[in-house]
């Protein structure tokens, strides 16, 4: 067998199919997105190169900018998030009775789709019988919002279920590595007479590190790139106050018919959602990781 992983002709024989796929379901895609937005081209006829007009033109969109902000503040707010996230596996992780049914209970989210997310949402959002103002209204306020039409609450009122949806996600991440640290050293701890304060903090926190890494830099990219469950609720609406920049990239191409346009807020979203991974990368780096 050694013999045969050795021969880097077999080597080849077994990466090229994997490299292969790479390429025409990554690669070959991001190259014609690029090739893509250096044409006028509505989608359908013929295409016509106009050079960097496209990426030009979306350095001088005020509209793009806005989302681009609207997409920033979601990320933002996901990375704060994982903060209550790592705090709820802390406390499941610690043998507390009927963790495995709250387990259960903020995995839930996970097995519906985006669809029926926003579409409870909505009517937990309703302005005259959605639950949220009912119970407003049953607690004395006489005229409450209406939530997803008022610009200055939209995000917020979005934002929300966007964190309820990933919760368990995140937590079934950070209960995992919570559970993977070697209970000795944990007992450990506590016979030196430490706190639970302390063993979380000095202990525990440390030894996933690696993780709260990897976590970081899914939520802060993945809210750049968001945007179905916007799409449904809002539509970038109202008057673009919800607009994220996947979303704008959506009407712009498909919406508008500016596919050569589309294209270009595309691929400078990659090129945003690398900049950002590299940078997040290098600001969390550390020279040892710890081993246990």
């Amino acid at each position: 067998m050694n013999k045969v992983m050795s021969n880097k002709f077999i080597i080849a024989m077994y990466v090229l199919p994997a490299l292969l796929l790479i390429m025409l379901l990554i690669y070959i895609p991001i190259l014609l997105t690029g090739y893509y937005g250096l044409m006028k081209w509505n989608g359908i006829g013929d295409m016509s190169f106009i050079g960097l007009d496209n990426y030009i033109k979306l350095l001088k969109d005020k509209l793009f900018w806005n989302s681009a902000f609207h997409s920033f503040l979601l990320a933002a707010f996901s990375a704060i998030s994982l903060i209550g996230y790592l705090a709820i596996s802390l406390i499941l992780a610690g043998k507390i009775k009927g963790a495995n049914l709250l387990r259960k209970i903020y995995l839930l989210p996970m097995l519906l789709s985006s669809v029926a997310i926003a579409q409870l949402w909505l009517k937990i959002y309703h302005p005259s019988n959605g639950l949220l103002n009912s119970l407003l209204s049953s607690l004395g306020v006489d005229d409450p919002p209406s939530w997803l039409a008022e610009p200055k609450l939209v995000l917020l009122a979005i934002f929300v279920p966007i964190i309820w949806q990933y919760a368990g996600f995140y937590i079934l991440i950070y209960y995992a590595a919570l559970k993977n640290i070697p209970e000795t050293i944990i007992e450990a701890a506590k016979i030196d007479g430490a706190s639970p304060f302390q063993i979380a903090y000095k202990i525990k926190l440390p030894l996933i590190s690696g993780v709260i890494k990897v976590t970081i830099v899914l939520a802060i990219v993945g809210s750049l790139k968001y945007f179905d469950l916007i799409y449904v609720m809002t539509g970038g609406g109202p008057n673009g106050s919800s607009e994220v920049m996947a979303s704008y990239m959506y009407q712009k191409a498909f919406a508008s018919y500016d596919f050569g346009y589309g294209s270009a807020i595309g691929f400078f979203l990659l090129v945003i959602c690398l900049i950002v991974t590299w940078l997040i990368r290098k600001l969390t780096e550390t020279k040892d990781e710890i081993q246990y």
